[in-house]
């Protein structure tokens, strides 16, 4: 177990997964740490927007009574784009669970 804390300011998911991350990869460089504490500031960003969207929903009806989006789900696209490509960007090595594809028959 990593005796490094993670950043202030990440909320209390975000923390075990910052530690999760760095624990199990060895992430101990100021780069690498720099990037994984990106990826997790754009994870509770993302979460904020899913927590108001979820609350005042999808669509809202504008002046015109015309259906538009939420504001706020650009900002949770966008977000998790941050969080996936700071992910990448960390070059961790993923190896699926299990085969991927259909098993093979007779």
């Amino acid at each position: 177990m990593s005796k490094l804390r993670s950043p202030f300011g990440l909320s209390p998911e975000s923390r075990r997964w910052y530690k999760r991350i760095q624990d199990e990869y060895q992430i101990a460089d100021q780069g690498g740490l720099l990037i994984l504490q990106t990826s997790m500031e754009a994870f509770d960003r993302m979460r904020s927007a899913q927590t108001t969207i979820k609350k005042d929903g999808l669509t809202f009806l504008d002046k015109a009574g015309q259906i538009k989006s939420h504001p706020l789900c650009s900002v949770e696209r966008d977000a998790r784009s941050q969080m996936m490509a700071a992910l990448k960007s960390l070059n961790l090595d993923l190896e699926p669970l299990k085969n991927i594809g259909r098993p093979g028959g007779k």
